[in-house]
C-alpha cells in the first residue's frame, strides 16, 4: 500500500493507493494505444485514375523500337498516379478498458516509487506566474525537471501554463503518455482519492 503526503491548504495529511507492480509492456501498449488515436491519418495521394492525365495511348503499340506504352497516367512516368499510396484512413483501434485503467495505475505507480508525485490540497495562487514560480521553488522544482501540473484549480492553471518546464492538464485529461513524458506529476489530491481500490479511467488526453 502506498502512502502519499498531501501538502497545500489542505494538507498535513495521507493518501493511502493500492498501486499495482510496473509492467512496462502494459505502459508501452497504453501509450502506443494513445498516440494512435491521436494520428490524423490525413495522408492521401492519387492514383491513375485521378491524375490528370490523357487516357490516349501515347504511341502505337509497334514500330517505334521503344517499349510499350498505353497511357501516361501509370505509375511509370512524372505526374503518373501513385501504386497503393496511402489514403485517409482512422489509426485508432480498441484497447480494453481495464488495459487502460492499469496502465494509469502504473504510471502513477511509477512516479511514486521515485518520488516524483506530489498531491495537493489547494495551492492557494493568485493566477500569477511569479506566485507559481515561489510556490514550486518551495516545493522543490526549480526548472531543471519537467513537471505535469494536473488541477481543475483555474488559477494555478493560469499561473502555470506561461512557465516554460510545466504542462498543465484538467484532471479529466489525465493520461499514460503525458505522466511518462514528464519527470514530475503535481496533481490534485481529491484526483487520487476516488482512485482507491479503481484506478481512474485512462483517457486519450492532450497537453495543453
Amino acid at each position: 500500500m502506498a502512502q502519499i503526503n498531501v501538502i497545500g491548504l489542505g494538507g498535513g495529511r495521507s493518501i493511502e493507493l493500492d498501486l499495482p507492480e510496473v509492467n512496462p509492456h502494459v505502459l508501452h501498449d497504453v501509450v502506443t494505444w494513445q498516440l494512435a488515436r491521436r494520428r490524423r491519418g490525413t495522408a492521401s495521394t492519387k492514383t491513375r485514375a485521378q491524375v490528370s492525365k490523357t487516357g490516349k495511348k501515347m504511341y502505337s503499340q509497334k514500330g517505334t523500337g521503344n517499349a510499350r506504352h498505353g497511357d501516361r497516367s501509370v505509375p511509370t512516368f512524372v505526374g503518373g498516379g501513385v501504386a497503393f499510396g496511402p489514403k485517409p484512413r482512422s489509426y485508432a483501434y480498441t484497447l480494453p478498458r481495464k488495459v487502460r485503467q492499469l496502465g494509469l495505475a502504473m504510471a502513477l505507480a511509477d512516479r511514486q516509487q521515485s518520488g516524483k508525485l506530489l498531491a495537493v490540497d489547494g495551492f492557494g495562487l493568485d493566477g500569477k506566474t511569479k506566485g507559481f514560480v515561489q510556490w514550486a521553488a518551495a516545493n522543490g522544482m526549480d526548472g531543471g525537471e519537467r513537471v505535469l501540473i494536473v488541477t481543475d484549480d483555474a488559477a494555478t492553471r493560469q499561473a502555470a501554463r506561461n512557465v516554460a518546464w510545466a504542462t498543465v492538464l484538467p484532471v479529466a485529461g489525465l493520461n499514460v503518455y503525458d505522466i511518462l513524458r514528464h519527470e514530475r506529476l503535481v496533481i490534485d489530491a481529491v484526483a487520487l482519492e476516488p482512485a482507491q481500490g479503481e484506478p481512474a479511467q485512462e483517457t486519450e488526453g492532450a497537453a495543453q
